[in-house]
């Protein structure tokens, strides 16, 4: 401990004895030093490791820094609490499976599965899956539960068509997820704070076993999140967060600012430690930052101090649509090929959607790149189809991995029987794996699907009997061998890459150790284990950045990570910021954060870039830069074109319109002192004069930007509502197609439900 470097600030936080402690950590300024070197103090001086709890954002940052700490202390750490929420939720619901309504063996249910079952939900009471989407009905069911809404609240305040459908159906899918022994992601948490939370004794208990409490990004809790640290950090109140307020950019999914902010207020008597100093990036690089989140007002007051020099300016690069964009990014990250390796090289954007322009100019420059954010390992096809049968093993009452194992490789087991097998699960209130053990002629089904549905119940009893004996990776042997899994897949067109998947899972098997599980049950099986330990495995914790490849990646999936250089694309109003967001001041705020987020995640070098044009939604359409490039420093940014626009600036076309928003700057690039009027939109297409190429910059130059052709179409999503000119208020219900052909069905109210024609309905937000 004592070889540890630390500024004064870290210090301090590391060395603050007992209480309450908020540490204010800026990006870059160390903060998982100062986690690491403050939970290796208090174990060095005598703390047992399993008095202490550190929460974490990933699994991945919980097992560094749990071989930080070892490496520090220079001894293990058995019995030492450390994961993200999801894991350590789970960990407490198997530990204390008596006092909840699941057994040890419960299963833990993705995005897919809860979307499944509810959508079987959905069927059982008469709500069309067509008319309903069930993935917004999961949405609205995930936000109720992370605010800790019961089924019960939320029927009170329903008032909405969709919101109507939700309260029918919220209550119903518990019920059938503890039938299936199973929690969704939201449940994990809920049950975690309904535990600690009731009479019996678990909170006093835990509360008393830990003595410190450390939460790392604590600006990114929820509500649930904060009742779990609350609880557990009530008797002795040695809580430690970590976090930083203008990071906060998960609001969307139920992350409440507000956690970090009135830490004070919550925990009487806390100290606040700032770490400032940033160790990360340029000078010129945290100008840029600082002045652009100096904008928020709900934020503590912070200011990065660059500890590096001060370095080059930031590149604004004006482009006339996303392929000279990607173009003119492939271009330069060719130029510096010789002096830097690929993997310091990301490329940052607001949406997924981005990266199709990028993969294209790479592929044509011959950059080799790796997308974060595509299909993580455990959601391949492939991978979740040998897992559903691992799962049925473990807990034979999860009817969704009896679904999706039943119906691959073919057995004859086709939709009737499934539903007629439903309807008998129904009438014996049993599982469907149990039903199908039991199901006869008498029951509706024909004798080949009775074959087949016998041979499955036979296959997984007599894997399911074996496996107090095998390991996890001899138990998923047994399983692809008695099931044919790896025959099946060899006959596929592409059978070969997704052998190699299930080759990687048997590698996943093997290098399981039991001893990886704390608190493992005596007379859990191998595999039961196994599955615990990937069930809570998320894409970040798979991203690879050591390769020879230039990084694509979201600004969300980027928090937490630094490159040397850094190219953050699409800055366009309704793009980034997202129109959607800019309709609140909060919305704007997180937005904000977000490009701080980018901003911050550059070491060297800075590009910032926006089009005039791109396609969205199926369609091309004029754009205007984002707000956020009004507000940076010109002393520290150079503006430069794109070698679509050449060395002459294309001037708009103008035309009257009494409607229409304008700011000032002609059609050269635009610098942020240049004061704009009003709010910026996307280009007016309708009829007018033919733009003029040669025609002089100057006042005459002005810019001129329609609503109706903004960018908010692009948020039309199940359950926003929007205004149209005949019928008033609605709610969306579903959306069908891309662009401007795009249907919607809305429930207009009194009105009745409409489909209408996005280009041609008029629509605006409510």
């Amino acid at each position: 401990m004592s070889g540890l470097r630390l500024n004064p600030e870290q210090r301090e936080a590391v060395e603050h004895p007992e209480g309450p402690l908020l540490v204010l950590a800026g990006a870059g300024s160390g903060k998982t030093r100062v986690l690491t070197a403050r939970a290796a103090r208090l174990i060095d001086e005598g703390l047992a490791p399993g008095r202490l709890l550190a929460v974490t954002f990933t699994n991945k940052a919980a097992d560094e820094m749990r071989e930080r700490i070892e490496g520090l202390i220079g001894r293990p750490t058995r019995g030492l609490w450390i994961g993200t929420f999801h894991s350590l939720a789970a960990r407490l619901l198997r530990i204390e499976a008596p006092h909840t309504s699941r057994s040890r063996a419960f299963t833990i249910y993705d995005e897919d599965d809860s979307i499944r079952t509810i959508r079987d939900v959905m069927s059982s009471l008469g709500r069309d899956p067509k008319r309903w989407s069930p993935r917004a009905v999961r949405g609205r069911v995930s936000s109720a539960k992370n605010a800790l809404v019961e089924p019960g609240e939320y029927a009170a305040e329903a008032w909405d068509p969709l919101a109507k459908v939700v309260a029918e159906v919220y209550p119903a899918y518990q019920r059938e997820l503890e039938r299936r022994n199973a929690y969704d992601f939201d449940d994990l948490l809920c049950e975690a704070v309904r535990l600690l939370e009731g009479d019996d004794g678990v909170q006093e208990r835990y509360a008393d076993r830990f003595a410190h409490v450390l939460v790392d990004e604590y600006q990114d809790t929820n509500h649930a999140q904060y009742r779990i640290v609350k609880a557990l950090a009530a008797t002795h109140r040695n809580l430690c967060v970590v976090g930083d307020d203008d990071q906060a950019v998960y609001g969307w999914r139920g992350a409440d600012i507000r956690n970090i902010l009135d830490f004070e207020a919550d925990f009487s008597g806390a100290h606040v430690v700032r770490l400032e100093r940033n160790y990360r990036s340029t000078g010129a690089i945290l100008e840029v930052a600082n002045a652009v989140i100096s904008r928020n007002f709900a934020r503590k007051p912070k200011r990065l101090r660059a500890q590096r020099e001060l370095g080059e300016p930031i590149q604004l690069v004006r482009c006339s649509d996303e392929r000279d964009e990607a173009a003119w990014v492939a271009a330069r990250i060719e130029e510096e090929r010789a002096a830097r390796e690929p993997n310091e090289f990301a490329v940052l954007y607001r949406t997924n959607a981005q990266s199709r322009a990028f993969e294209e100019a790479f592929r044509r420059a011959g950059l080799a790149y790796r997308i974060v954010g595509g299909v993580p390992f455990y959601e391949r096809r492939e991978v979740k189809d040998v897992i559903a049968y691992l799962r049925l093993l473990v807990n034979p009452a999860d009817d969704v991995a009896f679904f999706r194992a039943v119906g691959w490789p073919r057995r004859g087991v086709g939709a009737k029987t499934l539903e007629r097998l439903g309807v008998l699960a129904g009438r014996l209130d049993e599982p469907l794996a149990t039903a199908a053990g039991r199901a006869g002629r008498d029951d509706g089904l024909p004798s080949a699907a009775l074959r087949g549905l016998r041979h499955f119940v036979d296959g997984l009893a007599e894997v399911r009997a074996t496996l107090p004996n095998r390991t996890a990776r001899e138990a998923m042997e047994a399983c692809v061998a008695t099931f044919g899994l790896a025959t099946a897949l060899a006959e596929e067109e592409d059978g070969a890459e997704r052998l190699e998947n299930v080759s990687e899972l048997f590698a996943a098997a093997e290098a399981f150790e039991r001893e990886d599980i704390e608190d493992a049950v005596e007379d859990a099986t191998d595999l039961e284990l196994f599955l615990q330990s990937v069930s809570l495995r998320s894409d970040l914790d798979e991203a690879d950045f050591e390769g020879a490849a230039v990084t694509l990646i979201t600004l969300h999936n980027a928090k937490g990570l630094e490159f040397p250089v850094v190219f953050l694309a699409g800055l366009e109003d309704g793009l980034f910021p997202l129109s959607r967001a800019i309709e609140t001041p909060e919305g704007l705020e997180e937005e904000r954060r977000l490009f701080y987020v980018g901003v911050t995640r550059a070491m060297d070098r800075l590009s910032l870039t926006y089009a005039d044009r791109r396609w969205r939604a199926g369609m091309e359409s004029r754009s205007a830069p984002s707000s956020f490039l009004d507000e940076l420093p010109t002393e520290h940014v150079r503006s430069r074109l794109g070698a679509g626009l050449g060395l002459r600036v294309r001037r708009p076309w103008r035309g009257a319109a009494s409607t229409r928003r304008s700011f000032a700057g002609g059609g050269t690039v635009r610098r942020p002192e240049e004061a704009r009027t009003g709010d910026s939109f996307s280009w007016r297409r309708g009829p007018g004069p033919a733009p003029d190429p040669d025609a002089p910059s100057g006042e005459s130059g002005e810019l001129r930007y329609d609503y109706e052709d903004s960018q908010v179409p692009l948020a039309l999503l199940p359950g926003v509502r929007v205004v149209h000119p005949r019928f008033g208020e609605g709610e969306v219900l579903q959306v069908h197609g891309h662009g401007r052909n795009a249907r919607v069905d809305i429930d207009f109210g009194e009105a009745g439900r409409k489909k209408v024609v996005v280009a041609y309905a008029g629509l605006r937000p409510a």
